[in-house]
């Protein structure tokens, strides 16, 4: 160890002393009243000392005012190099930044925001368009990249079923449009493979309700096929009462909506009344004595209960 990284570590006598000039500059760089007790220093170098003192301020605790002050060398004199308020070791700190590219999380956009996608976006790659360059609208075409890049971009007026252009009859384009084939990117292999696992994640066989319902969707009657690779382990429910309604769900998902899970009986149709015309019931016009619940007493009967 040099005596110079010895010097260093040793707080200078006299810009230790300066307290109250380190105090001083602090109330003058902070509001009244913030600047709290001295809460220790720390030398920075050769006749370089910082001071720490507490923060009162509302919202920043932990946080301490720091005062740098300095001495030049066989002089007597001690004088200010800065203060500024920095974080302490159980400070309250913001979290990390993260770029809003990394935020964004599925169903954080709303009408009229626009979510440009990276020229390397490893979930696409390169479609056939019929053409050299792309259309207007192609998110990698130069117009596309200065909206996006622009503050408050305003994407070109219209719906976006008329934003295309429709290509001349006849041309290469035109015939590629046909096959649905002019797109200036496609899905790329990862871009599939992700969107499966995000998939078969929310509505796949190991869901709790996969797990409890009595068949997987691959045999349910309200399966809606889908077309390209994805068609061959998915499919879209078009049950109203399953809560799979309107999502992508795989062919090995399943719920108690299933067509075929329980078919409703019938219920039961009473038989028609018989009527016998042959024969003729009698019915008194008085019921008879004895026909009642409480069997009739006589009056000898009654006088043993004391009754008159």
């Amino acid at each position: 160890m040099s005596a110079a990284t010895t010097r260093s570590r040793t707080p200078d006598r006299l810009c230790a002393e300066a307290v109250d000039l380190a105090r001083a500059a602090a109330e003058e760089a902070a509001a009244p009243g913030v600047v709290g007790e001295h809460a220790g220093m720390i030398a920075e170098g050769d006749r370089v000392v910082t001071h720490f003192f507490e923060c009162k301020e509302l919202g920043y605790r932990g946080w301490r005012w720091a005062a740098t002050v300095a001495r030049a060398s066989r002089a007597k004199i001690v004088t200010l190099d800065e203060v500024v308020l920095l974080p302490g070791p159980d400070a309250l700190l913001a979290p990390e930044w993260v770029p809003w590219s990394e935020r964004l999380r599925p169903g954080d956009m709303g009408p009229g925001d626009l979510l440009p996608t990276d020229a390397d976006d490893l979930r696409l790659e390169p479609g056939y368009s019929g053409g050299e360059e792309p259309p207007v609208n192609s998110p990698v075409s130069e117009e596309m990249a200065e909206l996006a890049d622009a503050e408050d971009a305003e994407v070109t007026p219209g719906a976006p079923a008329a934003q295309p252009v429709t290509p001349a009859r006849g041309t290469i384009a035109a015939v590629a449009e046909e096959l649905g084939m002019r797109r200036a990117r496609v899905l790329s292999r990862y871009g599939l493979h992700v969107a499966a696992d995000r998939w078969d994640e929310a509505f796949g066989a190991k869901t709790p309700m996969a797990q409890a319902a009595p068949a997987s969707c691959a045999s349910c009657g309200f399966l809606v096929p889908m077309g390209g690779s994805l068609g061959q382990a998915f499919g879209v429910c078009a049950n109203e009462f399953s809560p799979a309604d309107g999502r992508v769900v795989s062919l090995s998902y399943g719920c108690g909506g299933h067509s075929e899970a329980a078919v409703m009986p019938k219920p039961p149709q009473p038989a028609p009344p018989v009527i016998d015309e042959t024969r003729v019931d009698p019915f008194p016009l008085r019921p008879a004595a004895d026909s009642g619940s409480v069997p009739a007493v006589g009056d000898e009967e009654t006088a043993e209960l004391g009754h008159s």
